[in-house]
């Protein structure tokens, strides 16, 4: 289990992946996106836009079950994106790199962006807007729905 949790909202998801546009948008032209799925749909749909690109592939590698981290499996490989040339890889976070490795192996000639970073995985990516603690679990908002919760100052204490 994480030691911290960051709840990230839609309208949060939104704000940080156009601007993760933003910054990319003086690093291509791109050709098309790679999405990482699961993760990186969202983002990667919202940045397709902004950039004005139609062409969205995905790549699908498993490496979570819940909290838990595997060894990663891909289940679904990138074809219309060749050796990565003129693409964008688009994930939603990089943890530790183990996803963001694999991938880069499948496309080395692509750029590399994701909205979320921790530090044992920025290293694996070009570039990421946020930058969280290594350990606190982000719940996205795919992952969670709205429910009360108890003040902090009402919680017994873990």
């Amino acid at each position: 289990m994480a030691e911290h949790y960051y709840t990230v909202t839609w309208d949060q998801l939104h704000r940080d992946a156009r601007a993760l546009a933003w910054r990319l948008m003086d690093t291509g032209p791109y050709t098309g996106i790679v999405a990482i799925s699961r993760g990186g749909l969202i983002p990667a749909a919202i940045i397709a836009r902004e950039l004005d690109l139609r062409l969205v592939e995905s790549v699908c590698v498993v490496t979570y079950q819940d909290e838990q981290r595997g060894e990663p499996i891909v289940t679904k490989l990138p074809a219309a994106a060749g050796d990565g040339t003129g693409f964008l890889i688009i994930d939603d976070l990089v943890d530790s790199g183990t996803t963001a490795r694999v991938v880069r192996a499948l496309l080395p000639k692509a750029y590399f962006a994701c909205v979320y970073a921790k530090p044992q995985g920025r290293e694996a990516v070009d570039t990421f807007v946020t930058e969280v603690s290594q350990d606190t679990w982000i719940l996205f908002p795919w992952d969670t729905e709205p429910q009360f919760i108890e003040p902090l100052a009402r919680r017994t204490p873990v």
